[in-house]
């Protein structure tokens, strides 16, 4: 490390070459070397948290509210009942078509065994064939009677499962809407259900990242309630079109959510990782400056610096450096201290001993460092 470091200084100032005034008027400065690491490359977004599967739950049928099975906040399932409406009214409107039904089908059996005796007496010219005319049209009456109490009984069994109203899916209540003797009317909301074992996470992404979006890729983000904590999900919806007012377009990710710990239509900040561990320059935090919406750091070549204007990506506060997406290369060495006294062109002096030597050193963390958002 002592044989790096000092091949480093002699590389940047010759002093044996500067004069005693030259090295008097030099500012004392300590450097560091920018590294390439290989990192995730990722993009800033922010989002909201949408239920994957939410529903408005509204009645079916008419009538007053008898019980209330569930309440704001409970856990229910697929099929659990969650209201009863005028069920007695409702049964017994059942067992009326089934009374109606088996009614209808007596006569009908009845009718039948008219048509065939009326046929067998038609055989032996007994009975006129008026009489058989009518035999038959009392069969297809009654057989048409039968469709008629099949299809109404239907629809008093279908009133009677519909008075039981239940869930279609495991979800949480977000809202209940009505009361135990409450009149609902066909439609009116009842329960308003968010299926939370799995959120989505809906964010846009602008236009100009549109061929490095594709789907499975992850997304990293954190949520207010949760601070300093990760949670990710992954792509599986990408819009086809672009949203005219911002160039952006809507993606969204599937985020898994076992604990329940994420809530429906919270916010959410985080990063889309668009590639995994690529090549990236990276300074320590010290070495930027900024003024002005401008980002510099001075570059220190034979004893003189140079002030470059750099583009900085994120900032990874574990590491303590800054990602320079523009502006040096890897292993240019940069000024850490003594920046407010320098100008473009001014000649420096390094100091060796404070000199930042762990900053020098080959980068031994990768994508283990990565700060979460």
């Amino acid at each position: 490390m002592a044989l790096g470091v000092g091949l480093l200084l002699a590389g940047c100032a010759k002093p044996a070459a500067l004069s005693r005034k030259t090295i008097d008027t030099a500012v004392p400065v300590t450097v560091a070397a920018a590294e390439s690491v290989p990192l995730d490359q990722t993009l800033s977004v922010v989002g909201t948290l949408h239920p994957k599967d939410e529903a408005l739950v509204s009645a079916e049928v008419e009538g007053r509210v008898e019980k209330v099975f569930a309440d704001m906040g409970d856990r229910v399932g697929a099929g659990q009942e969650l209201v009863q409406i005028d069920t007695a009214a409702y049964e017994a409107q059942a067992q009326l078509a089934r009374a109606n039904l088996a009614k209808a089908q007596a006569n009908s059996a009845n009718a039948v065994q008219n048509l065939e005796r009326i046929r067998d007496l038609r055989k032996s010219s007994i009975s006129s064939p008026s009489e058989l005319d009518v035999a038959v049209a009392q069969a297809d009456q009654w057989a048409a009677e039968i469709r008629a109490q099949e299809a109404t009984q239907a629809m008093a069994d279908l009133n009677l499962k519909r008075s039981h109203v239940r869930g279609q899916f495991t979800a949480g209540v977000a809202e209940r809407l009505i009361n135990a003797g409450d009149f609902v009317r066909v439609g009116t909301p009842l329960y308003r259900l968010v299926n939370d074992a799995e959120l989505k996470l809906q964010v846009q992404v602008n236009e100009a990242y549109a061929s490095q979006v594709t789907t499975n890729q992850i997304i990293r983000f954190s949520v207010y309630a949760y601070p300093g904590e990760s949670f990710e999900g992954r792509i599986h919806l990408i819009s086809p079109a672009v949203n005219l007012d911002n160039r952006a377009f809507y993606v969204a990710a599937v985020v898994p959510n076992p604990e329940r710990k994420l809530r429906a239509n919270s916010f959410a900040r985080g990063e889309l990782v668009l590639a995994r561990n690529q090549p990236t320059v990276v300074v320590p935090l010290g070495a930027v400056l900024n003024f002005a919406g401008v980002s510099k750091v001075f570059v220190v070549e034979n004893g003189q610096v140079k002030s470059r204007e750099v583009e900085t990506g994120r900032v990874h506060e574990k590491s303590g450096q800054q990602e320079i997406r523009r502006g040096i290369k890897a292993g240019e060495v940069v000024a850490l201290t003594g920046q407010t006294k320098l100008l473009d062109g001014s000649l420096v002096r390094i100091q060796t001993g404070k000199t930042n030597v762990a900053s020098l050193a080959p980068a031994r963390q990768a994508n283990a460092e990565l700060p979460r958002p």
